[in-house]
């Protein structure tokens, strides 16, 4: 970098007899042509200084280029020079956010137009960003506020009164959003999705017929547009039309077929029509783009059950006790295909959960006596079958009835009684599609969630994960000077440990740096448990910060090791130590997010994560996305 800011004296010889002149340069000794150089140089018109500018403008452009082909990590590092050596212009700001932006940042991205916002306040795409941010942050009010302030510049955008717009649907205010979209109408008549976003905010006044007349306009001036076949399937399902809206569903998986939520959807309008196959061939569709999806598993497990293909309806229910380990719901009914299955005990457990929930629940207090009988345990089972003779159960209980139409719960109705009920969303929330100029992927690599590993010192070299950034301390380095180039230590992390570890503490046993080789070494050779370990370990880093007050890896060692102890409050103070000593040292602010989640602190722990990632520590960007969701 220095090489290109500050040319070297033979470059600047050829420029300086470019500019001067060939015939006038061999007039000149060479004591005058040294003094015209060296007058260049420290003149006003510093040669530097335009190097300098090219420099930034060059970095500028590489990062947009790396913008460009989507490398948005790479094209981070490239705007954080600009701003570390340019901080006053807004540019390398404004294209960080969108960097960030693409990375599920939306923290990050805000902070980051914020401060372009400071620094030029006329630019309408700031505005526009910040409130894409905000809006993924679910701050509607702060992104209507960025909307009016872009308006007020470019008042004919028709992507800002649309998101604005859908602000004041969140929010919400339907009056509000049905009057700016009434101006809308007037504006751009032809946008099919005005007349989409009157239908949500009619819906959500209870106003179905308008509803219906809105989604028939926007289908009318755009037949191709699956979000809206969607919404009209919704109004058909809530008004248990099940043909129409299956056929509307139909449409919209035409044009989004890999939409589980759309299948999902449309078996509920099969199932209503006693079509058993087409609804299971739907949730397994939908289970193969969601594999995740808690109303799918959920709903197949009651129709495997029905058509008894109990093992794998117990797979289905066993997948959302991992999503939700107390769903009594799922508890009960995989309790029954146990006991059908020929595992009576594994039933009993599932039942008497169940049962500790909801004593009353004479149902499943027949099916365990059932199960104790089995088991040969009568006395248990006299016991379950007295509370219901007590409150004189008819004898029918216990026999499970068929699957019938129409009988439906809301995913959030805990009445047990309808265990043998398909599960429904309890809103069926549309899916917004917010207009902006910015499109590219996201990066999706899963990662694990664990905390960067401790500085220790060695006497090999080691890449960091971070680039650019060489861990320094005073004492170490003062003690290297003193040994033989063989002999460095180096500060790196991860557990490579110091062969001969005598001979570096032989001299001063008390040093910060023997006590810090001392601590590591008892934390990765000591044979006692890990909870004495650890608590070794701080009381070591203690005395070492008593020597070495001002070493921000000591501080963060003993971070990690509170972190061993679940001790998140003293972790997140020595992190935040380490990092008020060294605002660089990414792992710092990638761990203090991690323990900041932990301790309840979402919010502060994705800053802080995000600080990581800005600093090149990129898995950040993936543990931010997953706690986002």
């Amino acid at each position: 970098m220095k090489s290109e800011v500050f040319p070297s004296l033979e470059s600047v010889a050829r420029k300086a007899t470019a500019s001067l002149g060939l015939l006038w340069l061999k007039r000149l000794s060479i004591r005058s042509f040294l003094f015209t150089l060296c007058f260049i140089l420290h003149s006003s018109y510093f040669i530097p200084k335009t190097y300098a500018q090219f420099n930034t403008d060059r970095l500028v452009m590489i990062g947009r280029s790396a913008l460009y082909y989507e490398d948005y990590v790479l094209s981070i590092q490239y705007f954080n020079q600009v701003i570390s050596s340019k901080p006053y212009l807004y540019e390398p700001w404004y294209y960080r956010a969108v960097a960030k932006y693409y990375l599920d940042d939306y923290d990050g991205a805000e902070n980051d137009c914020t401060e372009a916002i400071e620094r030029n306040p006329f630019v309408v795409g700031l505005f526009e960003l910040r409130g894409l941010c905000r809006i993924q942050q679910k701050k509607y009010a702060e992104a209507i506020s960025d909307y009016n302030r872009a308006l007020h510049y470019e008042p004919e955008s028709p992507n800002l009164w649309h998101n604005r717009a859908l602000c004041r649907l969140q929010q919400k205010d339907y009056d509000g959003a049905l009057a700016e979209l009434d101006t809308m109408s007037v504006k751009w008549s032809k946008n099919a999705s005005i007349p989409a976003m009157q239908a949500e905010a009619y819906l959500q006044k209870k106003d179905t017929t308008a509803a219906i007349a809105s989604l028939e306009k926007s289908l009318e001036l755009d037949a191709y547009n699956g979000r809206v076949w969607a919404q009209r399937a919704v109004v058909s399902l809530a008004r248990s039309e099940w043909k129409e809206g299956e056929s509307a569903l139909d449409k919209a998986i035409h044009l989004l077929p890999r939409d589980a939520a759309l299948y999902i959807n449309r078996a509920l309008a099969r199932f209503n029509q006693s079509n058993l196959r087409g609804a299971m061939s739907d949730y397994d569709t939908a289970l193969n783009y969601d594999p995740n999806n808690f109303l799918g598993h959920y709903n197949r497990g009651l129709l495997r059950a029905q058509v008894g293909d109990d093992n794998r309806a117990i797979l289905d229910f066993d997948f959302v006790l991992k999503l939700e380990p107390d769903n009594l719901m799922a508890l009960y009914n995989r309790a029954l295909l146990l006991e059908q299955t020929g595992n009576p005990r594994a039933a009993i457990r599932d039942y008497s959960k169940v049962i500790d929930q909801y004593p009353n629940f004479w149902t499943g207090l027949h099916q365990r006596a059932q199960c104790y009988r089995k088991l040969g345990m009568p006395k248990q089972a006299e016991q379950d079958e007295f509370r219901i003779l007590k409150a004189q159960i008819d004898k029918r209980f216990g026999h499970q009835p068929r699957l019938s139409k129409q009988q439906m719960r809301k995913r959030s109705d805990e009445d047990i009684e309808k265990y043998n009920q398909l599960a429904v969303a309890d809103e069926q929330e549309m899916e917004h599609e917010y207009q902006s100029a910015w499109r590219g992927r996201v990066q999706n690599r899963r990662v694990a969630m664990d905390y960067m590993p401790m500085y220790v010192l060695s006497t090999q070299r080691q890449q960091s994960a971070v680039k650019h950034y060489v861990a320094f301390d005073r004492q170490v380095d003062s003690l290297n000077r003193t040994l033989p180039p063989n002999r460095q230590l180096y500060i790196v992390t991860g557990q490579s440990a110091v062969a001969d570890l005598h001979s570096y503490v032989a001299a001063d046993s008390t040093s910060a740096v023997a006590l810090w080789l001392t601590a590591i070494d008892h934390w990765q050779s000591d044979s006692l448990d890990v909870p004495l370990r650890t608590a070794r370990l701080i009381d070591e880093l203690t005395q070492a910060l008593i020597q070495a007050p001002a070493n921000a890896y000591l501080y963060y060692d003993r971070g990690n090791a509170y972190v061993q102890c679940l001790d998140f409050v003293q972790a997140i103070a020595d992190y935040s130590k380490a990092i008020e000593l060294d605002a660089n040292l990414a792992e710092a602010w990638y761990n203090r997010g991690l323990a900041r989640v932990a301790n309840k602190q979402q919010n502060e722990g994705i800053s802080d994560l995000s600080k990581a990632g800005e600093l090149g520590l990129y898995t950040a960007y993936s543990i931010i996305k997953r706690y986002r969701k």
